[in-house]
């Protein structure tokens, strides 16, 4: 049924949209691709997962522990390896192979400390209800993917766009020489941007462990190469961007494992993409313009 695959597809695309937000928001704040992101998504879902197994964390709470944990490791990143880069000047390409190699590290560390066989979330802190509206089958779970995910994104673009600390943050993504010079913190904001990014990384590797059930060391490879086409496909830095192609990815994705095969989703996903940008080269809300200095 065509509407069962549409609900499906906006479950994961949800997921793929709020992987993508942290992504881009780094992006447009610190101006650098932190490609370590991949790592902290599943450090997110490994958090979670060792709060409800070792600690019986309700689910909710383990949630917001994977938030914080993920928080304070993109935090640590910032301090550790951006920004030295930052104060050196560093050109954009060396931050980049920089978190690369973290994100490696992290992934064997994981592996090291865990096993690189999947592991499972326990069946019984996984919500099994299922709901049957107009026809289709909607479970409790993807439902509350959904809620969450657009919840999130909700707070995270109202505070964009209605708080001084959010105009703040766009100042910074303009010009941070012209931020400082206007009595920002640029620094402070620096920290809490990687904080909130990570965090929001950690959180979609636990919905998408969630959803389905698998975690590994390497799960946050491919879900990296899909937030960076993702972040390419929504405009470079925008957030409506992320939002809006993190969802066009999603559905592009079930619905070619529905319709064609799940041998050719990547396939069809990407080459959308491709074609996308083949008419819109800077992406659905991006624009060319470099950013000042």
């Amino acid at each position: 049924m065509l509407e069962q695959q549409l609900f499906n597809a906006l479950s994961l695309g949800c997921v793929y949209a709020l992987f993508a937000l942290g992504f881009t928001l780094v992006f447009g704040v610190l101006g650098v691709i932190n490609l370590s992101h991949g790592a902290v998504f599943m450090v997110g879902a490994y958090a979670a997962l060792q709060a409800i197994t070792r600690w019986q964390f309700p689910l909710w709470a383990a949630l917001g522990f994977a938030f914080v944990f993920a928080g304070l490791l993109g935090l640590a990143i910032d301090l550790a390896v951006l920004r030295p880069l930052r104060r050196r000047n560093a050109p954009h390409l060396i931050p980049m192979i920089a978190t690369i190699g973290l994100g490696i590290a992290i992934n064997n560390g994981v592996q090291g400390l865990f096993g690189a066989s999947n592991q499972r979330f326990p069946t019984e802190v996984l919500p099994q209800q299922t709901i049957v509206v107009a026809g289709l089958h909607v479970t409790a779970l993807e439902l509350g993917i959904i809620l969450l995910s657009f919840a999130l994104m909700t707070v995270l673009m109202l505070a964009l766009k209605k708080t001084q600390l959010g105009r703040a943050l766009r100042a910074i993504a303009e010009s941070p020489r012209a931020a400082a010079l206007l009595g920002i913190n640029v620094e402070g904001l620096f920290r809490l941007t990687s904080f909130v990014a990570a965090g929001l990384g950690g959180v979609a590797g636990v919905l998408i462990g969630l959803y389905s059930n698998a975690l590994f060391p390497l799960m946050g490879q491919p879900v990296m190469h899909k937030g960076i086409a993702v972040i390419i496909l929504g405009g470079m830095g925008d957030i409506r961007g992320a939002m809006l192609a993190g969802l066009f990815l999603g559905f592009a994705e079930v619905l070619s494992v529905a319709y064609i095969g799940s041998t050719m989703r990547d396939a069809v996903a990407f080459g959308l993409l491709f074609l996308v940008l083949l008419v819109r080269p800077k992406g659905l809300f991006g624009n060319l313009q470099e950013r000042k200095v």
